[in-house]
């Protein structure tokens, strides 16, 4: 008896189960595919970054171009990669006056500071003649005095390469390696070059406090004093637009001339950005001020009449004493940001051996 007991409701849980009304457990959900979406967080302040409808973040894409960054094979002869030009320690930039390619070819300008490179939209190096990080990566790959690398043969490289078609596959879902490709994986990881927790951004967050000589520099920066805050005002500390400050009378290098035609452009430059800026010498676009007090002095003291300056900066200099380049200087120190300079996940990654 207990026997036809136990079958009859064993009967009936299966028929419960089978009606549609007593059953919880509803099919396994469907596992995800593709690459994970990676949001970036914009620091208070900031615009918003602007990213490509047709290169989302993602945090294979973001693995996949740091891996590349660091490699030298995106080299001619797999000497050089980003990252022998633009070093994380120093904010991305070199502390060389002209960085040095392949075979020790020297380069014609300084190598910019990359710090939160993702806003210098739409205008990028320091003549401007890329209009996104996507347009700027093949530039130096195939510079003979700087990667000196044909793209077929890197593709193919890529392509015969034990780990790169598999991280494609990750990062694109396609295990075929195209320029296109590598351009975007390389934009994605520069877009996580993001800097803003220097002692600045703590000031302004009520974190911290400007100590005299610093809040004198600040005073200096952000007034027509020093007349910097024109060009270096907002919180990226650059305009993104393009300035004859007076470093020659007769300027050697066309700058964002060469872009434009325009003689009106002739010996401009773009304003790099000064966050990070104590970590970032020597300075001018050919690396010609090897101190930043130097770089500093020479707008206090030694603008030149030359042919499209700007008219907010004085031939002759400010005239800016000794006690306030020091404080400037003091100030411009609260620009480095220690967690963005150490920050592991911007170092090369660990490869198993590949």
């Amino acid at each position: 008896m207990i026997r036809f007991v136990l079958a009859g409701l064993t009967a009936m849980v299966l028929l419960a189960g089978c009606d549609g009304g007593g059953s919880t457990v509803g099919p396994d959900p469907p596992e995800p595919t593709g690459p994970t979406p990676l949001e970036l967080a914009t620091p208070a302040g900031f615009p918003p970054l602007p990213i490509p409808a047709d290169n989302p973040m993602t945090v294979e894409g973001v693995a996949l171009g740091r891996r590349l960054f660091f490699d030298p094979i995106l080299s001619g002869d797999n000497s050089i990669a980003c990252a022998s030009c633009h070093r994380p320690n120093a904010a991305f930039s070199d502390p060389r006056r002209v960085s040095l390619g392949v075979a020790d070819r020297e380069g014609f300008r300084n190598a910019p500071n990359l710090t939160n490179i993702g806003w210098a939209n739409p205008r990028l190096f320091w003549d401007g003649r890329a209009e996104s990080l996507e347009e700027q990566v093949p530039h130096p790959v195939v510079d003979f005095d700087e990667m000196d690398q044909d793209w077929g043969e890197l593709l193919a490289e890529l392509q015969n390469h034990a780990a790169y078609p598999a991280l494609f596959e990750a990062a694109f879902e396609t295990t075929q390696i195209t320029q296109d490709l590598v351009t975007k994986a390389l934009a994605q990881f520069e877009r996580t070059f993001i800097s803003a927790e220097a002692k600045f951004d703590r000031v302004q967050r009520g974190e911290a406090t400007f100590t005299d000589a610093e809040a004198r520099g600040f005073e200096l920066f952000f007034t027509e004093r020093g007349e910097c805050f024109h060009c270096h005002g907002n919180p990226l500390f650059t305009d993104n637009d393009f300035h004859d400050i007076g470093l020659d009378a007769a300027p050697d290098d066309a700058g964002r001339s060469d872009v434009t035609g325009k003689r009106s452009d002739y010996g401009k430059f773009k304003s790099p950005t000064l966050r990070n800026v104590t970590v970032t010498a020597p300075y001018m676009h050919d690396g010609r001020f090897a101190t930043l007090r130097e770089a500093v002095q020479h707008y206090a003291t030694g603008p030149r009449p030359s042919p499209n300056l700007d008219p907010l900066i004085l031939v002759g200099g400010f005239g800016l004493s000794e006690q306030e380049v020091d404080d400037l200087l003091a100030f411009l120190e609260t620009l480095t940001d220690p967690a963005f300079l150490n920050n592991p996940a911007l170092r090369p990654p660990t490869v198993n051996g590949q």
